[in-house]
């Protein structure tokens, strides 16, 4: 390309914003025209100056040597790059300040992905519970035909009793990553990444290193940044908040750029990663991500009090109410920047109860995902978490009458209200 990227970082002195410098950073309008944003570049292949160039675009493509000085990466084919692609790379490390980023065309390509790039044959994955239904079934079920088993344990263990667990179960040379869904799905339950990542540092060996990968889907990229409390990957359904308008599907994997550099390595060869116009419209998204996801958040904090509140609710889980008493609190306030806009809360009574809840409701859509602009609600037993063993969603506190919502950008007025008018007909 003719210009250099426009990637500025401060005004003089002071350091820029995250949400200042996605509206132009990685991108020079010089590339395209003068284009102010950038166009989708709809194409498979691109055409090389001169065959010399295309010899040294794929020498630098398939890591044969590191670029020189003044030379940057050219564009092949848009199975390894694409300007889409990359501008948006570039723009999403910036709310995590992470070396380098692989966005994929799903979440769950990027976890997956993550996941076969970094943990070996024979060995154990190490997680948190509960987690997302396609995370659950490929980590407990799919990753066992390639001899990958997995191990859960619960949030309120300390440092101390998992490695006591690690020890007595023999697994301290088996454990090839901690994989940790924090806040969980649906429960918000907290799970203390910097403790998670001592114990990975006391697994690894001069042989094999023990990573610590975290989806950080439910507070992120905003509310909480894994990678500085140690994590090595950290992970993302962009489909929800970062996306943000129910309009794409999409994930992120970020981390290191070795780390990157060797997960982008096998998405060349499975062919998962995002096409030119998934990465239009995250660009797209991502410029609004802070406003909204502020907005969100200052309406679920007025909705969660109104529930907690109210006499039909039997118990409100969001992060925003924990008891300064409980361990829970000490970790959130240690690894949480905000409370963020998912709620979970059990009516009293049972499915009956949560099913005639959900069939009143108005504003609120009664579907899955979440972190988008319109507020949702579903029943997880039923619907997102219904593939778990039911003895499971007892011990995870997924119980019949629990509801989980996505609070959206709508008036919180008009949200309480909605939820207000429904629970009466309960």
């Amino acid at each position: 390309m003719p210009h250099e990227p426009h990637k500025q970082t401060h005004l003089g002195r002071h350091p820029l914003h995250p949400e200042s410098m996605m509206m132009r950073y990685g991108y020079n309008p010089m590339w395209s025209e003068g284009a102010i944003k950038c166009p989708i570049f709809q194409t498979s292949t691109f055409v090389f100056e001169s065959a010399e160039h295309g010899k040294a675009f794929f020498e630098l493509a398939l890591g044969k040597r590191e670029p020189g000085k003044h030379e940057h990466p050219g564009l092949i084919y848009s199975r390894l790059n694409n300007p889409d692609l990359e501008i948006l790379e570039d723009r999403l490390t910036l709310w995590d300040q992470a070396e380098a980023a692989a966005v994929f065309e799903s979440g769950m390509a990027a976890i997956t992905t993550t996941l076969l790039e970094l943990v070996s044959p024979g060995q154990i994955i190490l997680h948190s519970d509960p987690l997302y239904g396609g995370t659950n079934h490929f980590i407990r079920d799919t990753l066992k035909r390639f001899n990958i088993h997995s191990v859960s344990f619960p949030s309120h263990w300390c440092e101390s009793r998992l490695m006591q667990f690690i020890e007595q179960e023999g697994l301290e040379k088996r454990i090839g990553a901690i994989f940790l869904e924090t806040p969980a799905n649906p429960t918000n339950e907290l799970y203390d990444i910097e403790m998670c990542a001592r114990v990975a540092t006391l697994l690894s060996t001069e042989e094999h290193d023990v990573f610590v990968l975290v989806d950080n889907t439910f507070l992120g990229p905003l509310w909480q940044h894994p990678l500085k409390h140690g994590a090595d990957v950290v992970l993302y359904s962009a489909t929800k908040y970062i996306g943000g308008h129910s309009d794409v599907v999409a994930g992120a994997a970020l981390g290191s750029k070795e780390l990157i550099h060797r997960i982008k390595g096998l998405r060349h060869q499975l062919g998962g990663m995002c096409g030119p116009m998934t990465g239009w419209l995250l660009m797209r998204s991502l410029e609004t991500l802070k406003v909204r996801m502020e907005r969100q958040q200052a309406t679920a904090r007025k909705v969660a009090n109104f529930l907690a509140s109210h006499p039909s609710v039997a118990l409100v889980h969001y992060l925003d109410m924990l008891d300064p008493n409980d361990d829970q609190y000490r970790i959130y306030t240690k690894q949480c920047l905000g409370s963020g806009a998912m709620i979970s809360f059990e009516i009293k009574g049972g499915e009956a109860e949560a099913f005639r809840f959900l069939n009143r409701l108005q504003l609120f859509h009664l579907a899955v995902s979440l972190g988008s602009t319109e507020s949702l609600a579903e029943h997880p037993a039923t619907m997102t978490h219904a593939v778990l063993d039911p003895q499971d969603r007892s011990e995870f506190g997924i119980t019949d009458s629990m509801v989980r919502l996505s609070i959206g950008v709508e008036h919180p007025e008009d949200l309480v209200r909605d939820l207000e008018m429904a629970l009466a007909e309960v």
